[in-house]
């Protein structure tokens, strides 16, 4: 086996991986610390409350860690799919995807057999079903299986044909196997670690193998959510390191492609993504504030009878609606004709529920009154 190159698993050592102890236990601290304070929330949080806060979660989750491939889905239908899965029902499902059914499946799995070991066969059927079609966009790929390089090796490369830039590329696909066996080996085994620690390296390890032919950063991500599981000790996320990945995207590649080049001394990649950890806690106080700003937002409302697009839209409003709800697009998502929709908007201003943000005319668009909005 080749032990030269510039790639971090052509060194001597590897995958011996090594780090300094003293630069990692204040932001350990930290985490812990807003751990402890995040558990202690939602342990107050009543059983509706909790599914709520874990649908909102993990959809946003599944949504991010596409996104950071380049893969946007929709929203609805991951939605639709998390809480078919958990077993909720909600206003607005829709029909998903078996593409978007794929990744929730995979999501779902790690989840909530957390404390399971990792085996070859699960590998495989996580990748299965990110790609129910056997495709990737427009190419086939090996699904369920190990990459071949049958057309030639694993790169990450940017830039336009011809002016291309390797950013990285893998360890050829014969090598693949017995690095993945030692890779599973330890995750299943090795307990010696912090659970955040392990799961900052079992991510940069899982990716820096690449083992298959598309979908590594998102199974990468998977396994990460794992192991941030049994840090918290149950199978509920009530916060997503995906997407706080997706926000510090740029930051994300550039540290690793920094650390596949570099040594066998991982700290600089630790102290990134225990940062990213800490920042991802920071961000899901900004969740649980919009659920419960949403749940006495409907307590407070509980003797106003709402129709049902009243309903759905006003969901859609307290979740942060894109763009600006005008009479068309309350017609339209809520599927009735523009009379009928001015007509449950007039009512909604008739309750002080709902204003109009501006003067009137064509431009005419609607938003929560200020006593509404100002409480999240």
């Amino acid at each position: 086996m080749q032990r030269k190159g510039k790639y971090i698993y052509q060194r001597k050592e590897w995958p011996n991986f090594r780090w300094d102890n003293s630069s990692l236990i204040t932001l350990l601290a930290e985490v812990r610390y807003l751990q402890g304070l995040h558990l202690g929330k939602m342990g107050s949080l009543g059983f509706e409350l909790k599914n709520t806060a874990v649908l909102e979660t993990m959809t946003l989750d599944v949504l991010k860690s596409t996104e950071i491939e380049g893969l946007v889905l929709n929203i609805e239908q991951v939605r639709s799919s998390i809480a078919r899965s958990l077993g909720l029902d909600i206003v607005d499902s829709v029909h998903s995807n078996r593409d978007v059914d794929g990744v929730v499946d995979m999501v779902m799995d790690a989840a909530n057999r957390f404390k399971d070991n990792i085996k070859v066969e699960r590998l495989f059927a996580w990748h299965s079903s990110l790609f129910p079609s056997g495709r990737s966009g427009f190419f086939n790929i090996n699904v369920g299986k190990w990459r071949s390089d049958s057309k030639g090796p694993m790169q990450v490369v940017s830039g336009p044909i011809g002016k291309e830039k390797i950013h990285y590329q893998a360890p050829s696909a014969e090598l693949i196997q017995q690095e993945m066996a030692t890779f599973i080996q330890w995750f299943n085994q090795n307990e010696e670690n912090d659970h955040f620690i392990k799961a900052g390296i079992a991510h940069l390890w899982f990716v820096t193998i690449h083992p298959f032919d598309d979908g590594n950063g998102r199974i990468a991500r998977a396994l990460t959510e794992m192991l941030l599981a049994r840090a918290d000790g149950m199978p509920q996320r009530y916060y997503s390191m995906s997407a706080q990945i997706s926000l510090e995207r740029n930051q994300y590649y550039n540290q690793l492609e920094k650390s596949q080049k570099g040594n066998l001394d991982i700290t600089d990649w630790l102290v990134w993504f225990l940062t990213c950890l800490k920042n991802a806690l920071v961000a899901s106080d900004h969740i649980l504030s919009r659920i419960l700003f949403k749940h006495h937002f409907w307590n407070k409302n509980a003797t106003i009878i709402f129709n049902d697009r009243q309903v759905l839209m006003l969901n859609k409003l307290l979740d942060g609606f894109h763009g600006k709800l005008t009479t068309s697009k309350w017609a339209i998502i809520s599927k009735c004709s523009p009379d009928t929709a001015l007509r449950d908007i007039q009512k909604l201003i008739d309750y002080k529920i709902i204003q109009k943000a501006d003067k009137g005319g064509r431009s005419t668009h609607y938003k929560l009154v200020d006593t509404f909005t100002t409480q999240k």
